[in-house]
């Protein structure tokens, strides 16, 4: 009797847990409700094989339990119940399976008046890629992928010379209109996921996968990464705007096409020297840093990373939160460059400067960090160095104090929580993971161990 009631329990309340429970589907924001419908059939068809197996199983309990004198039958085949059971089971099979053919059918058929852009995945980012004015997009090949080339798109071919490049893990589509994404990996498996559109496909190195879909509401949607893709995967997030179609063009326009880019113009060591000067009453006239103006070293860091920071200091990316007190001091001074051709004559003039390691200043126990680095290391390297294709900046010989301000900072969400600092969120995500401030030196302490 215990036994019967317990199933019965069972039953009634998974059917009340499904129901009632909040946790359900994300509201739909594509044209795939096809999806839902065929998950939807599955959920009636094993929903009633489990409430009929269980209700089945209950009888059985209460029907055949043990009766003193009672003696059971023996009957090894029931042609009859086999004939029934594989009937069922197979208008079961039926029901669960032929929705999805038709849906993959669909799914495969992309309109033929699809627009298509390209989506690309790399540890731990996404990037993009649309068609210029041709409407055609250039060839791509794993060896012409370099710092100055991320794409690796082939410079020799000329459709591929408009391609728009979005390097921010940002992107927009119209609505109302579909759309095909060619899905490519420049390293290993991942996964192009958006929850509200239903579809997904894993990018595949090698291979150009896609998916595609009809965009039906506006919004900003979640981009993931639902494949393993190594340390980092959980921080590997994008976003997509769905937006009006002249909103969508507008967006397209701020970003450089490929000749635009590999035609960028070096800047001027020169012309940057006198623009240093204002630089140097705070960090150093030789971009040593000086601790006492909370200024940390800027000679031997990667260009690109100045570029970014500085354009995100003038733009108020950086600096604008009310706890950065020293972020604050840097935002006017950053206003001084007034376009790009500053900022890059300044950054210019930095890298002639001698690269002196910082000299540390924590007594931590850079033995206790060392675990802690190996996380750290997937993105800004082993040695500390820095990788612009993960976005790290170097830290090895770096200041050490402003590693753990920073630190502090982006766990706090005094840097990293604009929404236009399209990378400080992951690093956000990655700096919680050092308990507290032991922890950080310690971490510090071993990046000073690096040569």
């Amino acid at each position: 009797m215990v036994v019967a009631i317990a199933l019965v329990v069972l039953i009634v309340g998974s059917l009340l847990f499904h129901y009632l429970s909040p946790w359900y589907f994300t509201p739909i924001a594509s044209n795939w409700g096809m999806i839902d419908d065929t998950i939807t059939i599955t959920f009636w068809v094993t929903g009633f094989v489990f409430v009929a197996v269980n209700l089945f199983m209950a009888y059985c309990v209460m029907r055949y339990r043990y009766q003193k004198g009672r003696k059971a039958d023996y009957e090894p085949e029931n042609k009859k119940l086999e004939g029934w059971l594989v009937g069922l089971t197979t208008l079961g099979i039926v029901g669960m399976l032929a929705p999805g053919l038709f849906v993959w059918a669909k799914f495969v058929e992309v309109p033929k008046d699809a627009a298509v852009f390209e989506a690309v995945g790399k540890q731990w980012h996404w990037s993009f890629r649309f068609p210029g004015k041709d409407g055609l997009m250039g060839t791509v090949d794993a060896r012409y992928v370099s710092d100055k080339n991320p794409f690796g798109l082939n410079p020799d071919d000329p459709f591929g010379r408009d391609d728009v490049l979005v390097t921010s893990p940002e992107v927009h589509l119209p609505i109302g209109k579909p759309v095909k994404a060619l899905l490519r990996s420049v390293d290993v498996l991942h996964d192009f996921a958006v929850p509200q559109f239903r579809v997904k496909m894993d990018l595949v190195p090698g291979l150009v996968t896609f998916v595609w879909f009809t965009p039906t509401r506006t919004g900003r949607f979640d981009l993931l990464c639902e494949e393993l893709c190594g340390t980092a995967h959980f921080t590997m997030r994008g976003k997509i705007v769905v937006e009006e179609e002249q909103a969508f063009q507008e967006w397209l326009s701020n970003y450089p096409t490929f000749a635009q880019s590999m035609a960028q113009i070096a800047g001027d060591a020169e012309a940057g020297k006198p623009l240093f000067a204002a630089c140097a009453a705070c960090h150093g006239s030789q971009a040593e840093g000086n601790p006492a103006m909370n200024a940390p070293k800027l000679s031997g860091q990667g260009d690109w990373y100045l570029k970014r920071q500085l354009i995100y200091f003038k733009h108020g990316t950086r600096g604008a939160h009310e706890l950065d007190v020293f972020g604050k001091q840097m935002a006017p001074m950053a206003a001084i460059l007034v376009d790009d051709a500053a900022i890059n004559n300044v950054i210019t003039h930095i890298k002639t400067l001698p690269d002196t390691p910082a000299p540390p200043t924590l007594k931590n126990i850079a033995a206790n960090g060392r675990n802690l680095y190996v996380t750290c290391g997937t993105c800004h390297g082993i040695d500390g160095r820095g990788e612009q294709a993960t976005n790290a900046p170097r830290l090895a010989g770096m200041s050490d104090w402003y590693m753990v301000t920073q630190l502090k900072n982006f766990k706090q969400g005094i840097r990293g929580a604009h929404p236009k600092d399209i990378y400080g969120p992951q690093m956000a995500a990655m700096a919680a993971i050092v308990a507290d401030d032991q922890a950080t030196g310690d971490l510090v302490s071993y990046i000073n161990t690096f040569k």
